[in-house]
């Protein structure tokens, strides 16, 4: 008998990626990608397009998962019609109505207790109500919404629209303690009902693609990085990728009054406080075309400059910010002199500015009771060589480095073994290997200059 085949699907902003493991161990035999559109919006026929062109690698499997980009606002017609294209997570147009909603529906502590949350721009909620101001017609024609995992599954074989309580826990309209709907709050924001995706259940089989493999329900892609580290209470990863990510796996929901904790639910009946900034691997990104440096020079670059970048402190807003709330924030860089204006410098600047931001980040997840067992620093951003070796000074923690790995796809691909196996809890898959980076050196002057600049620069 051949070993049994699953996929998981990481359709998330810019690509989407696939991995075919096996099993019962998750191993990973092959590997695909389908770029997607760049930009904050993006019609759900895209992602669809880019699925198809790894389908001959789908239909090795006998299991499939969905894990997408969180929030996502996917708005159907009666017809099951895509309305306009889906606004993203990284779209922050809703800002105002973010702002607007919290306070008409009860404040942020009414909110945090409802949802786990209270609404930033990203979040679904905030966007049916921009669309239900500015595109009223648009709003008019809605008549169920979805997120993009949810209609990315239904177009895979689902028997019906459904989702996960992991991504449902990211729309602003779900609630994590009770797991039940929040109707009056997507009227509020819609201005009138729609339907919503039934929520399964962990591991549940939601219905069968067109070759007959079984079919997962699919959740967010912070859930299926969750997954697929096989992360336990007391987990702590920082993800940096398109954004920024601290999250922890907690056996009991948060509910963040501050707005800055995100009180998740999990993809296996647990819940994922979780931390995001806009901000990550571009910051990276920008360095480099600021440096005139290619991203592997720019490492090398940081790694020459002394600890504190000769002075030099950059703020990385560049495209605003959703931790700390400041959608029309920009980048600053502060310090600068004749002195210290070296490429090495700007270099090191801006590693030390993304690692305090993602600091951050994870202490606003101590604060809601989450206690550090182990650091873990995955993304595309990991695989800097400066990020690895200044993350634990700026941490102040040692931290473990999984190998590179497309774990958004892999706990996808088992959450879809899950769904094969029928078993209640996910299989046990072998932890991928790793290595630990520690520093001799703190990090607490640069975090204290980069926290005086944060609280002291103006929004715009």
């Amino acid at each position: 008998m051949s070993e049994r085949l699953v996929a998981g699907v990481d359709s998330s902003t810019q690509s989407t990626k696939v991995v075919l493991c096996r099993a019962d161990d998750g191993a990973v035999v092959a590997e695909a990608s389908a770029p997607h559109p760049d930009g904050t919006e993006c019609h759900p026929g895209h992602w669809q397009d880019a699925l198809s062109q790894v389908q001959e690698l789908l239909e090795r499997a006998d299991a499939v998962a969905v894990a997408a980009q969180q929030h996502g606002m996917v708005a159907l017609d009666g017809a099951g019609e895509v309305v306009r294209p889906a606004l993203l997570w990284n779209d922050t147009r809703s800002a105002p109505q973010a702002r607007a909603l919290v306070e008409e529906c009860g404040g942020a502590k009414a909110w945090a207790e409802r949802t786990g949350s209270v609404p930033l721009a990203s979040f679904t909620v905030t966007k049916l109500r921009w669309m239900a101001e500015h595109e009223p017609e648009n709003a008019r024609r809605t008549e169920r919404v979805m997120l993009p995992h949810d209609w990315l599954t239904l177009r895979l074989g689902a028997r019906e629209p459904v989702t996960d309580r992991g991504d449902a826990s990211g729309t602003g309209y779900w609630s994590p303690a009770s797991g039940a709907y929040l109707p009056d709050l997507l009227r509020a924001a819609l201005g009138h009902d729609a339907e919503t995706p039934r929520v399964a259940a962990p591991g549940e089989r939601a219905g069968e693609t067109a070759w007959g493999a079984a079919l997962g329900p699919g959740t967010g892609d912070n859930m299926g990085a969750a997954l697929g580290l096989g992360l336990r209470p007391g987990d702590v990863v920082v993800s940096i990728g398109t954004s920024g990510t601290a999250f922890a796996v907690a056996d009991g929901p948060a509910a963040d009054p501050s707005g800055l904790v995100a009180g998740f639910a999990d993809a296996t009946g647990r819940f994922l406080p979780l931390v995001c900034t806009l901000n990550a691997a571009r910051v990276l990104s920008a360095a480099a075309a600021m440096t005139g440096a290619a991203l592997d020079e720019l490492s090398a670059l940081a790694l020459a400059a002394e600890p504190g970048a000769g002075g030099l402190t950059l703020l990385p807003y560049l495209d605003g910010e959703r931790t700390p709330d400041r959608p029309d924030a920009t980048g600053v860089l502060a310090g600068l002199t004749t002195a210290n204006a070296t490429r090495e410098n700007v270099a090191r600047a801006a590693v030390e500015a993304l690692l305090c931001s993602l600091t951050d980040a994870v202490d606003h997840l101590t604060a809601q009771g989450v206690r550090p067992r182990r650091t873990l620093l995955i993304g595309g951003g990991a695989r800097s060589a400066a990020v690895r070796a200044l993350a634990p000074a700026i941490f102040g923690t040692p931290v473990t480095v999984p190998e590179p790995a497309e774990y958004v796809a892999l706990g996808a691909a088992r959450q879809a073994a899950w769904a094969l196996a029928g078993t209640p809890e996910p299989p046990e898959w072998p932890a991928r290997p790793s290595t630990e980076h520690t520093s001799e050196h703190t990090g607490t002057e640069v975090r204290e200059r980069y926290a005086a600049l944060r609280d002291s620069a103006p929004e715009i």
